[in-house]
């Protein structure tokens, strides 16, 4: 017998494209802002957490069924379709699935607009797929284009190359997006610099000695915050 959670998920999938049934999924799930939270009963189930119910049952869902979600109006759909993908690409080993998956990924970037949406995602599945293929070329190509969230997904996805200790394309598409209009911009770039310094500190120290006084406070701010607060005083002060 199919276990309850997987068939409640079927049933909710089931029903997506019936408007007024639409917002039964995103209730069944952890979000933060629904009726229901992780641990709650919802028809007689306990609702969990939205990686655990991954491990189980997201990799197996077709793509089509996916593009209804992440085209979905409601962010818990979206939201749920990037979990699902991130588990179907992490699962197969099969490269022409993995392929298909980032095409999949790329087609639905008017999607992707949103910063709870944009930040796994793009480097669990487009960074991953760079670092693991060569091909850093998507990424680059994303990094010049025109739209804010395609140049924030650029600089995101590079936090695979940071996990793994390369530091280079995270420094070239910071400094080519230090001067963004976006705070949003501000922010990721913050992190990501933040996140390379936790790799290593001497490398984003190196980095902010050429480059702090031309970074947005914000940017800057993250990209301090796990520093000595004496060293992070000196920047904020411009006393270096």
């Amino acid at each position: 017998m199919k276990n309850n959670i997987i068939k409640e998920i079927e049933e909710a999938l089931a029903v997506l494209s019936i408007p007024e049934k639409a917002a039964f999924f995103p209730k069944f799930f952890k979000t933060g802002k629904g009726e229901y939270g992780e641990g709650d009963l919802f028809l007689g189930v306990k609702v969990p957490d939205q990686r655990s119910v991954a491990k189980e049952y997201y990799s197996k869902i077709d793509l089509k069924d996916l593009s209804t979600l992440l085209s979905s109006k409601y962010h818990e759909h979206r939201l749920t379709a990037l979990f699902m993908l991130i588990s179907k690409f992490e699962k197969t080993k099969d490269k022409t699935v993995k392929e298909e998956v980032v095409q999949f990924y790329l087609d639905h970037l008017p999607h992707v607009n949103n910063w709870d949406l944009v930040d796994s995602s793009c480097y669990k599945i487009l960074g991953r797929y760079a670092f693991e293929n060569g091909k850093e070329e998507l990424l680059r190509n994303l990094s010049d284009s025109e739209e804010m969230w395609h140049k924030r997904i650029a600089v995101v996805g590079t936090m695979h190359y940071v996990k793994k200790g390369s530091f280079e394309l995270t420094k070239e598409f910071v400094t080519k997006n230090l001067k963004h209009t976006h705070d949003l911009m501000h922010k990721a770039n913050g992190w990501l610099l933040r996140e390379m310094g936790e790799k290593n500190e001497a490398e984003l120290i190196s980095f902010l000695n050429k480059h702090y006084q031309e970074m947005p406070r914000t940017c800057l701010r993250y990209a301090i915050e796990k520093l000595d607060e004496e060293v992070r005083q000196d920047y904020l002060k411009g006393r270096i």
